[in-house]
């Protein structure tokens, strides 16, 4: 089986080309500065341009505020990926944004939604793929798999390995280091029912990753046009994908504590996502879910961009925050 990793490399395409420091380091001597000339519809945008990690690359982190923001009130937190691409398009690299500024503060007026903050952690273009895959996942792959894609990385002259794999130690990053800091300098809620984590693509994959192994912190997920593929997609369904799913099956956190919405599009790379419907059904309905608990959209025309993910990303929000 014929896996290219360079694709995926290209997939990091979700943020600005800045260049970053790719070692880890455990000193954290960043401080919080708010964006004064930040585009947004409402509330504050807060920045630590370089959170340190014993874990992970240091990357910048914003925290959105909304209007009206107190110390004497306490908010849910949502946790997103792609932190760059969500509150202001004069920013982005394709003059795209989320929206989620726009929509929070919509939703918290009309009291569709409970009052929230939403933080969010840059990606680093060059190892975002690295950071976002489930990593356990590989446990699930047959040995002949591993090695045609260990194969396949060497002749595309990458020199990829499982070792470079960071899915874990980046949620060791945001359950570890994050969002301690984040309780301890914010109004937040800290127990699992407030804590909710999101993303689109490879964020949508290391969204539910994270619902998966740190069931005792997240208590819902938004996984926005989640790339099922997992690497290059195909027209038809391959071991990665099923290596995803297997170990979905084995490591869905309880129903009753837990909630999870997925969607995809019909268009450009969500195109290859549709096939996967019957099989993520049948996952979450044989553990329990339903629609209280469980989503799992389609929108037809709806493209892979932040575009489209910002006429919908209500939906989440509404679903795990009401």
């Amino acid at each position: 089986m014929r896996i290219f990793f360079v694709l995926l490399l290209v997939y990091s395409l979700f943020s600005s080309c800045k260049k970053e420091s790719i070692e880890p380091t455990s000193k954290n001597t960043s401080r919080v500065r708010t964006l004064t000339h930040a585009v947004l519809a409402s509330g504050e945008l807060q920045r630590i341009d370089s959170f340190a990690s014993q874990y992970i690359v240091a990357r910048t982190v914003d925290v959105w505020l909304p209007d009206g923001y107190s110390e004497k009130k306490e908010y849910n937190v949502l946790y997103m990926h792609d932190g760059q691409n969500l509150f202001d398009a004069t920013t982005t690299w394709n003059n795209q944004e989320w929206k989620v500024d726009e929509w929070a503060s919509d939703l918290m007026k009309i009291d569709s939604i409970k009052d929230l903050i939403v933080v969010g952690i840059h990606n680093i273009p060059k190892i975002r793929f690295l950071d976002y895959y489930p990593e356990k996942a590989f446990d699930y792959l047959d040995q002949k798999v591993k090695d045609s894609l260990l194969e396949d990385s060497k002749k595309q002259g990458l020199d990829i390995t499982f070792d470079n794999f960071k899915g874990d130690e980046y949620l060791k990053f945001i359950t570890e280091e994050l969002k301690p800091f984040i309780d301890s300098s914010y109004a937040t809620l800290p127990a699992r029912q407030h804590t909710f984590i999101g993303g689109a693509s490879m964020g949508g994959l290391i969204s539910m990753y994270a619902m998966c192994e740190y069931p005792s912190i997240f208590g819902g997920a938004a996984c926005i046009s989640t790339h099922w593929p997992g690497m290059t997609p195909t027209e038809e369904k391959n071991a990665i994908s099923q290596s995803i799913f297997d170990y979905m099956k084995a490591n869905l956190p309880a129903p009753e504590t837990h909630r999870f919405y997925f969607d995809y599009g019909t268009e450009t790379l969500d195109a290859f996502y549709p096939k996967y419907l019957t099989d993520l059904d049948k996952i979450f309905l044989d553990k329990g879910y339903g629609y209280t608990n469980y989503m799992n959209l389609e929108f037809e025309g709806a493209d892979h961009s932040a575009s489209s993910w910002n006429r919908r990303i209500d939906i989440p929000l509404t679903f795990l925050f009401k």
